[in-house]
């Protein structure tokens, strides 16, 4: 999949053995740069269940429990 991204925003992808990909992005406007990035996000947002997703740095996020088997 391919997203267009403006001129004034500078895409870097770093990826290191072992751990998943990270994007960085830079600009001089924050508001065009925060709607870039929820863009991106809403590629693959982040499912409780597994967690797997696109997540910004730092972010927490909430874990569900499964389906639990009842033994009768």
């Amino acid at each position: 999949m391919y997203l267009a991204v403006p001129e004034e925003i500078k895409v870097t992808a770093v990826t290191e053995k072992g751990q998943n990909p990270k994007v960085y992005l830079e600009g001089s406007d924050k508001q065009l740069l925060g709607d870039v990035a929820a863009k991106i996000r809403s590629l693959r947002k982040v499912e409780p269940y597994k967690g797997k997703g696109i997540r910004f740095i730092g972010e927490q996020v909430r874990r569900k429990a499964g389906k639990s088997s009842s033994k009768k």
